[in-house]
């Protein structure tokens, strides 16, 4: 179980900058609503959005299931969130491991570029809690950077590695939040034993990109707004790099690739 403070901190690391997140980040990809889905053998009834953030996650449920509830507790990303309900899409204030939902809901139990935000193990109880019996649980993650260009991937792979280096000599940005590293998701998954098979999915997925969305990619990140607070000067020749990077990748629209790993357990 998380300390309150745990699950405060995670939560306050998404405020502020919604809107930039809302416009750059990918949204789930058919392919992974498909593959549940298949798993299930049926069209889902209802599903749970776990740290749906601004709905991103939450969208691509309209029409492939009778009900999605998005749970997210940052009411910065809620209230954007809350912007897109409609018929058969809601949302609501939680946590992963606290979602006030009733026993045995759902069909389905996903969470989006959102897992490592979360203890696992009281998450992985709540889901089975929520699960059906042959109900799926899916945590979905897509790797950093996208596929571009490899100049302006270099940049960002920079930029992530000067932000781990912050977060390992700075105990202000460490004291920001509680993250569990998305290598240890399948093996948690099969380790609670709550899943009778768990496996793990790797796909592509193309959206359409520009130089613009691959520059406020970066800002996007919590840990790049957190360190912005707290150090800028380790981070703005990063975020420099990413911008003269993102001059040399072609005018207008481009392909940008996001690659995932979807980690997946069947109750």
């Amino acid at each position: 179980m998380p300390t309150a403070e745990e699950a405060r901190l995670n939560a306050d690391r998404f405020r502020g900058f919604a809107d930039i997140y809302d416009d750059v980040r990918p949204r789930l990809p058919v392919y992974a609503a498909k593959v549940i889905a298949r798993y299930l053998g049926h069209a889902p009834g209802t599903v749970v959005d776990l740290g749906c953030g601004t709905g991103l996650s939450t969208l691509v449920w309209k029409g492939r299931c009778d009900t999605v509830i998005g749970v997210e507790p940052s009411e910065d990303m809620l209230a954007q969130a809350r912007s897109r309900e409609s018929a058969g899409v809601g949302f609501r204030q939680g946590y992963s491991h606290d979602t006030g939902l009733p026993d045995g809901c759902a069909d389905a139990v996903v969470c989006s570029q959102s897992f490592h935000w979360m203890e696992p193990e009281s998450t992985l109880r709540e889901a089975g809690r929520l699960l059906k019996p042959g109900g799926v649980f899916a945590a979905v993650d897509y790797d950093w950077p996208p596929l571009c260009g490899w100049e302006a991937e270099l940049a960002y792979q920079e930029l992530r590695r000067q932000l781990k280096r912050a977060e390992e000599e700075l105990p202000a940005l460490r004291a920001t939040f509680r993250r569990w590293e998305k290598e240890g998701h399948l093996a948690n998954i099969r380790g609670s034993g709550r899943f009778r098979f768990v496996r793990e999915v790797v796909f592509l997925s193309r959206e359409t990109g520009s130089a613009e969305r691959y520059r406020q990619l970066a800002m996007s990140e919590g840990g790049v707004q957190s360190l912005l607070k707290l150090d800028p000067d380790r981070i703005l020749p990063c975020l420099q790099r990413i911008e003269q990077a993102a001059e040399k990748l072609p005018a207008g629209e481009f392909p940008l690739d996001f690659c995932y790993r979807m980690r997946i357990g069947i109750k």
